[in-house]
């Protein structure tokens, strides 16, 4: 019922008690039935609106950019709001990554006001402005899909209610119920510098609680990402997912399988590569969302007689410590963590029941492996290729013996390649002997490098192989067959 319609019963209330009566009946009754709660829910909130001298956001924690853009389309007769995780994250006293525009301007009258402007997405419609390498982004307000159903070019919808395309615009209060969570339902007007939120999401924020706005089901399957978004949101802000929030998250999990692998492979770096991506995984599978992301890593840690599990959380615990200390972080050596399992799995299995030797069986489960990884999150060559050097230098540094250590040392790889094998270490006591000698050889100068290398070619005779931790079968050589004469 809208506002109006309140308005109009509420003075019918007061001129005749009969009609209050009947009012009261039906109300009464139509909140019995599941579809009028459903409803109920997803009624818009009235907006809490913060004065300037209410909140403690400053535009000195604007970016100069994002300001000069909010100005511009203001004085032209816009309205214009920061809005979102930017609002979100300067009233939780935290500094944003990004900050995004709403505005009541189309693209189109967009891309009139800046040079600077390049429209992108089919999806979602969205105006960019580029300042060099920091990039403004610019969205119009959202409004409701199922009021153009008969417009496919702006709205349009699968099978599974997933959003195909929604460019259906229009205003701020239609554009709140359109976004995920209420905590994301936070606008801050460079009008009066006045912070607005709607669907409880100040309340919400305040008791660290993640809400979805509207009926989750149905607000899940229009873009399945959002179970994922959650869990990011939850593990990064600190939130509690409400129970009516988490409800259908493990059933509709497999929705994910909908999604353009591309797509999910960007959402697996903000999840995993953050600084929290522990508490994240363990929501993943608190949740069962990381099967269908990652389904060769979750087959093999559904077995009991490895460490893989263990061995992917010393991976993002390590991961985590460095993005704390501001140090470097590839995806390539986090991807490589996540599906080492499936390939030492899959290089005994190729061994045992292919009859291989070690290296070609080691081969083909890469291969295999990252073959069917793409299928679900698609990691682009760039990234895959580093992943497999990481691989291939865990055989690599067994060989210590002549010049092959310091050659390997010239490689660009090498400090991944070694970083991983110390990782290896922590949970297999017989690699510890050698993570030790590379941490020692790089260190040595040329003499002390020489008797490590002697050692090592001593150690080698002994054990009649490179690795005494790993005996490689190796296939038998025939005889040579005799000449006759």
């Amino acid at each position: 019922m809208t506002a109006t319609g309140q308005q109009t019963l509420a003075k019918g209330h007061a001129r005749c008690p009969i009609f209050s009566q009947i009012a009261g009946f039906c109300k009464k009754l139509l909140n019995r039935t599941p579809q009028a709660r459903a409803e109920q829910e997803t009624l818009p909130l009235q907006p809490v609106v913060l004065t300037r001298d209410q909140h403690g956001i400053s535009r000195q924690q604007i970016s100069d950019n994002a300001l000069k853009v909010l100005y511009r389309l203001n004085k032209s007769g816009f309205e214009a709001y920061l809005v979102g995780g930017g609002v979100r994250d300067l009233l939780l006293g935290r500094q944003p990554k990004d900050f995004d525009i709403a505005t009541s301007a189309t693209p189109d009258q967009v891309k009139q006001l800046f040079s600077n402007c390049r429209l992108v997405g089919r999806r979602f419609r969205l105006a960019h402005i580029l300042f060099g390498r920091d990039v403004i982004e610019v969205a119009t307000f959202r409004g409701h899909h199922h009021q153009v159903n008969n417009n496919k070019n702006a709205s349009d919808q699968s099978s599974e209610g997933m959003l195909l395309r929604d460019n259906v615009y229009g205003t701020i209060e239609e554009d709140a119920e359109r976004r995920d969570f209420s905590v994301n339902a936070l606008y801050y007007n460079i009008a009066d510098f006045s912070v607005v939120g709607f669907s409880n999401g100040l309340k919400d924020l305040e008791n660290r609680s993640l809400e979805l706005i509207g009926d989750p089901e149905t607000r899940y399957r229009e873009d399945p990402v959002r179970m994922i978004r959650a869990v990011r949101f939850s593990a990064k802000l600190g939130l509690t997912i409400s129970p009516r929030t988490a409800a259908p998250i493990r059933d509709l999990a497999p929705l994910l399988g909908d999604i353009p692998p591309a797509r999910l492979f960007e959402e697996t770096l903000k999840l995993l590569l953050a600084g929290y991506g522990l508490e994240t995984y363990h929501q993943l599978q608190r949740y069962d969302l990381f099967a269908p992301l990652f389904p060769e890593a979750a087959d093999v840690m559904g077995q009991d007689d490895n460490d893989y599990h263990r061995f992917l959380e010393l991976a993002l615990i390590n991961t985590d410590e460095r993005i704390a200390k501001d140090m470097r972080v590839t995806p390539a050596f986090l991807y490589a963590a996540l599906l080492w399992g499936p390939v030492e799995t899959r290089t005994q299995q190729f061994m045992h029941e292919g009859g291989l030797n070690y290296y070609d069986a080691f081969l083909l489960a890469m291969d295999e492996v990252l073959g069917r990884q793409v299928k679900s999150v698609a990691i682009p060559r760039r990234f895959s290729s580093v992943v497999r050097d990481i691989w291939m230098l865990q055989d690599r540094l067994t060989k210590r013996s002549g010049k092959r250590p310091h050659r390997l040392l010239e490689h660009p790889k090498f400090r991944a390649g070694y970083d991983f094998l110390l990782l290896r270490a922590e949970l297999d006591p017989k690699l510890k002997e050698l993570a030790d000698w590379w941490t020692e050889f790089q260190v040595a100068n040329p003499v002390d490098r020489q008797q490590l290398s002697r050692a090592a070619q001593a150690r080698h005779n002994q054990f009649g192989g490179e690795d005494p931790a790993k005996a490689r079968k190796r296939p038998r050589r025939r005889p040579r067959k005799k000449k006759e004469a």
